[in-house]
């Protein structure tokens, strides 16, 4: 048997997206930009599309601008608002957390070295953002705070409404990396308060190179990509058309069975627990506590039990059979321990111990039987 329980990376294509992309990667070759027939076509159904995706936020279509995926979108927000604010107020701090996904972390890297106030928060041995501690560190010169929605490693969801309350209570602006809950918990951007928010296809069974950024309406934003007047002057660049309209077939699908895929996932996220806790109760961490995404679930082999090396562990599951990750970042051929399990308070020798394993609609519970059946022999390989 093979098993893919590594979705938080990537997720399979519905056949029914793919069935929705293939005439605009055929006949309806148009330019949207083209004011004749062909280009009109292809412009009604990027419309269209952006429409769908502004129903299922509650955002107005105009406040939805696309991208090639999340780490464009993140970027677009954050460097958008981030120069724009600075440029009208002159405010230069901005916020965020340590264990965010790196096109944020690396964005405020980016912004720091060009004469911004970045400061990255910590947060709590569940990866959560401590809500005293973003209060402490707003100050007159908060322009943007910037913390995601659910955390890509652990699935630990932070208070997104709470938070924005008390960002925007002092008139600073709240991007919030939404791409590990879009399309799989609902989310309602009135609701939750936020200026910024983005999402990604390929994490819904959509195509790779397509997301979004939504920015509500008089919120200050400048292009990143320049050189055309697409997405209203604020994206330059032929639209992706094909990836929008599967991007958008995507959206309706996980419309429609948005609870009972939810469901599904906490079935086999507390399925997977039950047996890794009858295993050894003693020697694993469930990370994260009880307020996770059903779709994550991050595990740690404790280093006094375990004989802990990130790469064998993830060999043996792949050799035998189990798709999954772990919380390191392979960088130029070497491992690294992840920052998100560093964040949390764990030891380089915890971090090299911990798995990712991430659901979908279509993962079974005989998968979660058969990767319990293999972890309980990488156990026992590993075990001191």
């Amino acid at each position: 048997m093979r098993v893919y329980f590594d979705n938080a990376a990537t997720t399979p294509v519905h056949p029914k997206v793919f069935e929705a992309m293939k005439p605009f990667l055929m006949g309806e070759f148009g330019n949207p930009s083209s004011i004749h027939s062909f280009g009109r076509t292809v412009r009604v159904a990027i419309e269209e599309a952006r429409e769908t995706v502004a129903d299922f936020i509650n955002a107005n279509p105009s406040e939805i601008y696309f991208t090639s995926g999340g780490t464009e979108a993140n970027n677009f927000a954050i460097f958008g608002i981030a120069k724009t604010e600075f440029a009208e107020s002159k405010r230069s701090k901005i916020i965020t957390s340590k264990v965010e996904h790196h096109c944020v972390l690396d964005a405020f890297q980016e912004l720091e070295k060009n004469g911004f106030n970045a400061h990255w928060l910590d947060v709590n041995s569940e990866s959560r953002i401590n809500l005293h501690l973003l209060s402490d560190n707003l100050d007159n010169n908060t322009s943007l705070v910037s913390l995601m929605h659910v955390n890509n490693e652990t699935g630990a969801i932070n208070p997104i409404e709470e938070i924005a309350n008390s960002v925007k209570s002092k008139n600073i602006f709240f991007h919030t990396d939404a791409v590990q809950s879009f399309g799989k918990i609902p989310i309602d951007v009135k609701k939750l308060g936020v200026d910024s928010l983005c999402g990604s296809a390929h994490k819904i069974n959509g195509p790779k190179g397509t997301g979004f950024a939504f920015v509500k309406s008089g919120t200050p934003l400048s292009p990143l990509l320049i050189g055309g007047s697409q997405e209203r002057n604020r994206r330059g660049g032929t639209e992706n058309v094909a990836g929008i309209v599967g991007f958008a077939e995507a959206i309706k699908i996980a419309k429609e069975s948005l609870l009972s895929n939810y469901d599904h996932a906490k079935n086999l996220k507390t399925k997977f627990i039950n047996g890794l806790t009858a295993i050894d109760k003693d020697g694993i961490l469930i990370n994260s506590g009880q307020n996770t995404s059903p779709f994550i679930l991050s595990v740690t082999f404790k280093s006094e039990f375990y004989n802990n090396d990130s790469e064998s562990l993830l060999m043996f599951l792949d050799i035998n059979g189990v798709a999954a990750s772990n919380g390191s970042a392979c960088t130029s051929g070497t491992i690294k321990a992840s920052h998100v399990i560093l964040g949390m308070g764990y030891s380089p020798e915890d971090a090299a111990g911990t798995l990712r394993l991430s659901f979908n609609a279509m993962n079974r519970e005989e998968e979660v039987d058969y990767a319990l059946d293999v972890l309980n022999k990488l156990i026992k390989k590993f075990r001191k």
